[in-house]
C-alpha cells in the first residue's frame, strides 16, 4: 500500500467530502451550497500535508488501521472537479492540480481546452492561447479573485502564467452579483497555492525537457515550490514560494495565397493571387516566474494575508517572409484552369470595386481558378522581421479574512502593473527569378509552390528592396482595486444575506512608432554586398520547395547596436531608436464602481432528500472613462479626448434542485457586460501608404462611441453524480447585444484608398447550444483493469447575428459550431496516463468584406474560414516511489494545422504547420 506525499494530503479532506456528500444524497442531507465539500467531512492528514481541502484534492479510503491513506492522482483531481461542479451555485468547470507542478497540460491555457464548451487557438510560437468561453472571446480572468489583465487590454495572456503556479482553475459560465464585471461570455479564476494549505515543510521540485519535432532542439523547464508554517506567540504564520521558469525553442511555418483579382494578358479570365508565399516564426522564449504568500492566523476568527506575483515573457525570434510577387509576373503559362467560376464586377486596377463609384470603370468578367500555373520573370524576397519582444507583469495584494459564528468577512486591496515592450526591425532582400509554380489541387487542401534551383538560398543577386522598417511598441497597465464581501448565515429559509462593494482605478497607455525608409536608389537596385549584410538561413516551409531552407538577413545582427547603427547610416534613418510618434498613442483613466447584495436561499421539502437551494441578487456597476488618442486626420496629427460613462444594474437568479441519489437539476440566469477595448475605443486614426505596389493601402481606427457588451444569459442543467465519475446535459441561450467586430471598409483619404479597419457595434446576437460532459472509472472491472476510466464532453454553439448589420444572418466571429474532448484515462498501481482527442469545427476568424478581393456578383459578405481540426494529446507518468514520479507527454502528436479559404472553398489561403511537442520530466518532493 503506497503512502500519501507529502504535498498531496490536500486531497484527503475533499475525497471523504466528496464520499460524505454522496452518503448524505442517499440518507437526504446536504451541506450547505457554497461549503464547496470542504465542511462535509475530515480526515487525518500525514506529514508535510496540505491542511485544508478547498484547493486540492483527492480520491482516498483510509486503511485498517486508520494510519494510512491510499491516494490516486488523476481520480483525485477529476473527483474535486466534480465536487466543485456539483456543489457551485454557478454553472461552473473546473481543473484541479494532481500535484504541486502537476497541472493536466503543460500550459494553463492548453489546460483550458479540455473545459466543456472551451476553444482555444494556437499562436504564433506554437503555444495554445486565446480561450473562447462557447466561442465568446470576452472573458475577464481573476487570479485568487483579483482582476488581471495583460498591458493595455482587458484580457490576460494565459501563456504568460506556467501551468506550474495553478492550483486549480474554475470556468464561471455563469454569473452571481459576487463576481466581477467584465466578462459576457463568463470568468475565468486562477488559483494558485497557499502556505495553510499544507501541514508541514513542503519541498517540491519538478524538471522537463521539451522537444518540439519542428525545431529539433530541446528546451528545458524548472519549478521549484518550499512552504512551511509556524506557531509564535503572535499567532501561527505560513509562508509559500513557487518559481518557474521555461526557455523553449519554436518554428511555426506558415503558407499563405494571397488575395485574387482579375487576371489580364495571358492569364485573362483568370483568379490570380497577387502574390503566394510563407513564413517562419522561429526562436526561443523563457517564461521567468514567481508567486509567493504568508498567511498569519492572527486570532481565530482574523487571519491577514500578503500575495505576491511576477510573471514575465521573453523573447527574441524571427519572422522569416519568404514570397513570390504574382502581380510582378511578365506572363504566366501552363495554366490548368478549374471548374470553378463565377461572374464578378471588376475595378480598373482588377480588383473588387468596393471604392469606385463611376459605373463607367466597372466590368463584369467571368473567372475561374486555376489547379496550377506558372509564372514567369518575376520578383521574389525575403524578409527578417527581427523580434526583441519583453513583457512583465507585478501584483502585489494583502487583505484579511473575518470568520466569526454567522459572520464572514474579507477585504483585499491589489495593485497590478503589467508592461509590453516589443522591438520590431524589418529589412527586405530580393530579386527577379526565372520562374514560379503554384499548384492549388491536393488532398491536403494546402497550396504549394516550387521554383526551379530554390533561388531564394543563392545569395547571388540579392538586392535591397521595399524599405527598411522600424516598429517600436511600449504598452502597458495598472489597476488598484478595493474590494470587500460579507456573509451573514441565518436559520431561516434565506440561509445566507450577502453584501459587497469594489472600486477600481484603471489606467492604460500605448506608444508606437512606425518608420519606413526607402533603400537607396530604391528597391532592386543596390545590392547586399554594399554593406556586407550577414545572411543567415531559415527552416524553411513544407510547401515551399519541399521545405529547403531559404537565406534572409541575420536577426541577431539586425537586433545588435552595430548593425542597427550600419543599417540606418545606409538607408539614410535617423541614428538611434526613434521616438514615439504622438501620432500612434493613446493614454486612458478609467474608475470603476460596483456594489452588491445577494441572497442565498435553501428549501427542504419535508424531511426526504429533496431541496431546493440557489441564489438572488444584483450588482450595481458604473464606469466613468476618459480616453485620449492621436491620429493622422488628412496630414495633420489631431487629438482627441472622449469621456463617458456607463452604469449598469446586473440581476441574477439560480436555483438548484437537488433530487437525492447524486440528481440534481439547476436553472440560472444573469445579465453580464462586457467593457470594449481601450485599443477599439481610441479615437485616433492611423495609416499607411504600403511599400509593396501589389498590397493595397491600409490603417486603422478606434471607436470611441462603442457601447459596452451586454447579455441576458440563461443556464439550464441536468446533473447525476456517482462515486465513480458524473453525467451531465446543459442547455444555454445569450441574448447579446451591442457585440462587437472588426470589418475592414475601403476609405478614400487624400485622393488615396486605404482599407482602415475599425471596430463596430453590431446590434444583436443570439447563441445558443447545448453541452454533454462525463467522466467515470470502471472500478466494476476485476484486477488492474479497475484503474480505467473515460472522460468526454461536447458542446454545440449555434450562433447568428442580428440586426441590420452588413453580417446579420451568419455567426458570431470565432464560433466553432461543434467542439469536443474525448479521452482515455488510467490510475493504478503508480501509473497515471491519460490519452485525449480535441475537435472544433470549421468557424470565421476575419470579415474581409471591405477588402479587395473580386467576388461573385450580389456578394457583399466576405469572410475568411478556418477549415475543422483537430489535436490528439498524451501523458503518462509513473511514480518510483513516494517522492519521485517520472513523466513523459505529447501534443497535437497527429499534426493538426490551421487550414483556411477565403468565402469559397476553393480560395485556399492559409496553412500554419502547428508543432508536435514531446516532454519528459521527473518530479520529486519532500
Amino acid at each position: 500500500m503506497r503512502r500519501i506525499p507529502a504535498f498531496t494530503a490536500s486531497v484527503i479532506a475533499l475525497a471523504i467530502a466528496g464520499q460524505a456528500h454522496a452518503q448524505a444524497a442517499q440518507e437526504g442531507t446536504t451541506p450547505a451550497n457554497g461549503q464547496d465539500g470542504a465542511a462535509a467531512g475530515t480526515a487525518q492528514s500525514t506529514a508535510g500535508s496540505p491542511a485544508e481541502a478547498p484547493d486540492q484534492a483527492g480520491d482516498a479510503t483510509a486503511a485498517d488501521d486508520g494510519s494510512e491513506i491510499v491516494v490516486t492522482g488523476i481520480r483525485a483531481s477529476l473527483a474535486r472537479a466534480a465536487e466543485i461542479k456539483r456543489t457551485a451555485a454557478q454553472v461552473v468547470d473546473s481543473i484541479v492540480a494532481q500535484d504541486i507542478g502537476k497541472f493536466p497540460d503543460p500550459t494553463t491555457a492548453a489546460a483550458l481546452q479540455r473545459v466543456p464548451g472551451v476553444q482555444v487557438t494556437v499562436g504564433g510560437n506554437n503555444e495554445i492561447q486565446n480561450p473562447l468561453i462557447r466561442g465568446l472571446g470576452d472573458i475577464l480572468t481573476t487570479l485568487d479573485g483579483r482582476e488581471i489583465f495583460t498591458s493595455d487590454g482587458r484580457t490576460f495572456a494565459f501563456q504568460d502564467l506556467p501551468a506550474e503556479a495553478i492550483a486549480r482553475l474554475d470556468v464561471y459560465k455563469s454569473n452571481t452579483a459576487n463576481l466581477i464585471e467584465g466578462g459576457v461570455a463568463g470568468t475565468i479564476d486562477l488559483r494558485l497555492n497557499k502556505p495553510f494549505n499544507y501541514t508541514e515543510p513542503t519541498i517540491a521540485i519538478s524538471g522537463k525537457l521539451n522537444y518540439p519535432s519542428n525545431v529539433e532542439k530541446l528546451g528545458p523547464q524548472v519549478s521549484f515550490l518550499a512552504t512551511d508554517r509556524w506557531d509564535t506567540s503572535i499567532g501561527e504564520i505560513g509562508a509559500l514560494l513557487n518559481v518557474s521558469w521555461y526557455d523553449i525553442p519554436f518554428n511555426r511555418p506558415y503558407n499563405y495565397v494571397a488575395e485574387r483579382r482579375a487576371g489580364s494578358g495571358s492569364s485573362e479570365g483568370i483568379l490570380l493571387p497577387i502574390s503566394t508565399g510563407g513564413l517562419n516564426e522561429y526562436g526561443r522564449y523563457q517564461r521567468p516566474q514567481a508567486n509567493g504568500s504568508i498567511q498569519w492566523q492572527a486570532t481565530p476568527s482574523l487571519e491577514i494575508y500578503i500575495d505576491g506575483l511576477y510573471s514575465a515573457y521573453r523573447s527574441k525570434f524571427s519572422t522569416g517572409f519568404y514570397e513570390y510577387r504574382l502581380g510582378t509576373a511578365e506572363s504566366v503559362s501552363n495554366i490548368v484552369r478549374s471548374d470553378n467560376c463565377f461572374t464578378a464586377n471588376v475595378g480598373p486596377d482588377g480588383f473588387n470595386p468596393n471604392a469606385t463609384t463611376d459605373p463607367t470603370q466597372i466590368t463584369q468578367q467571368q473567372l475561374c481558378g486555376f489547379t496550377s500555373a506558372t509564372f514567369n520573370n518575376l520578383e521574389a524576397f525575403s524578409s527578417t522581421q527581427a523580434h526583441n519582444n519583453r513583457t512583465d507583469t507585478w501584483l502585489a495584494a494583502g487583505g484579511f479574512r473575518f470568520d466569526r459564528d454567522r459572520l464572514k468577512a474579507n477585504v483585499d486591496v491589489s495593485y497590478e502593473r503589467s508592461i509590453v515592450n516589443n522591438e520590431n526591425f524589418i529589412v527586405d532582400i530580393g530579386k527577379r527569378v526565372p520562374e514560379a509554380t503554384l499548384a492549388l489541387v491536393n488532398d491536403d487542401q494546402t497550396a504549394t509552390i516550387t521554383a526551379p534551383g530554390n533561388p531564394m538560398a543563392d545569395a547571388r543577386g540579392l538586392t535591397f528592396i521595399n524599405a527598411l522598417f522600424q516598429d517600436y511598441v511600449r504598452s502597458s497597465g495598472g489597476l488598484f482595486a478595493v474590494k470587500g464581501d460579507a456573509t451573514y448565515e441565518t436559520d431561516t429559509i434565506l440561509k445566507t444575506i450577502e453584501v459587497g462593494a469594489r472600486y477600481a482605478d484603471r489606467s492604460a497607455r500605448f506608444q508606437q512608432v512606425q518608420l519606413g525608409v526607402a533603400p537607396p536608389g530604391g528597391s532592386f537596385a543596390t545590392p547586399i554586398t554594399a554593406i556586407d549584410l550577414p545572411l543567415e538561413r531559415a527552416p524553411g516551409i513544407p510547401q515551399i520547395n519541399n521545405g529547403a531552407p531559404f537565406l534572409l538577413p541575420s536577426r541577431d545582427y539586425l537586433l545588435s547596436d552595430s548593425g542597427q547603427a550600419t543599417i540606418r547610416d545606409f538607408f539614410g534613418a535617423p541614428d538611434g531608436q526613434p521616438a514615439f510618434d504622438p501620432t500612434r498613442e493613446f493614454n486612458v483613466g478609467e474608475n470603476s464602481y460596483a456594489g452588491y447584495v445577494q441572497a442565498g436561499y435553501e428549501v427542504p421539502f419535508g424531511s426526504g432528500p429533496v431541496v431546493l437551494d440557489g441564489k438572488l441578487g444584483v450588482r450595481y456597476t458604473r464606469t466613468d472613462r476618459d480616453i485620449t488618442g492621436t491620429g493622422v486626420v488628412s496630414g495633420s496629427p489631431v487629438t482627441t479626448t472622449s469621456s463617458n460613462s456607463d452604469t449598469d444594474w446586473l440581476p441574477n437568479a439560480s436555483a438548484r434542485l437537488q433530487l437525492g441519489g447524486g440528481l440534481q437539476l439547476r436553472a440560472t440566469y444573469a445579465r453580464t457586460i462586457a467593457r470594449p477595448s481601450f485599443a477599439s475605443l481610441n479615437p485616433g486614426l492611423n495609416y499607411i501608404v504600403s511599400t509593396n505596389p501589389n498590397i493595397r493601402n491600409s490603417g486603422s481606427g478606434g471607436n470611441p462611441d462603442l457601447r459596452p457588451q451586454k447579455s441576458d444569459s440563461f443556464d439550464a442543467t441536468f446533473e447525476y453524480y456517482w462515486n465513480d465519475g458524473y453525467f451531465a446535459i446543459a442547455g444555454y441561450y445569450r441574448d447579446i447585444s451591442d457585440r462587437v467586430v472588426n470589418g475592414v471598409t475601403a476609405e478614400e483619404i487624400d485622393g488615396i484608398v486605404y482599407n482602415i479597419s475599425r471596430p463596430r457595434n453590431v446590434g444583436s446576437a443570439k447563441l445558443k447550444g447545448i453541452e454533454v460532459s462525463a467522466q467515470t472509472f470502471f472500478s466494476f472491472l476485476p484486477g488492474d483493469l479497475a484503474g480505467f476510466g473515460a472522460f468526454g464532453n461536447f458542446t454545440l454553439a449555434d450562433s447568428k447575428i442580428g440586426g441590420d448589420d452588413p453580417l446579420a444572418g451568419y455567426t458570431l466571429q470565432g464560433v466553432s459550431k461543434y467542439n469536443f474532448n474525448a479521452g482515455l484515462l488510467y490510475d493504478r498501481n503508480g501509473i497515471s496516463a491519460r490519452v485525449v482527442y480535441t475537435y472544433r469545427s470549421k468557424y470565421f476568424d476575419e470579415d474581409r468584406s471591405g477588402a479587395g478581393d473580386v467576388r461573385p456578383v450580389g456578394t457583399e459578405t466576405w469572410l475568411n474560414y478556418v477549415r475543422p481540426n483537430g489535436r490528439l494529446d498524451f501523458s503518462l507518468g509513473y511514480d518510483i516511489n513516494k517522492n519521485v514520479t517520472l513523466t513523459v507527454e505529447g501534443s497535437n502528436i497527429l499534426r493538426s494545422r490551421y487550414r483556411s479559404y477565403i468565402d469559397q472553398d476553393f480560395l485556399w489561403r492559409d496553412t500554419r504547420t502547428d508543432d508536435s511537442l514531446y516532454a519528459v520530466g521527473v518530479r520529486t518532493r519532500f
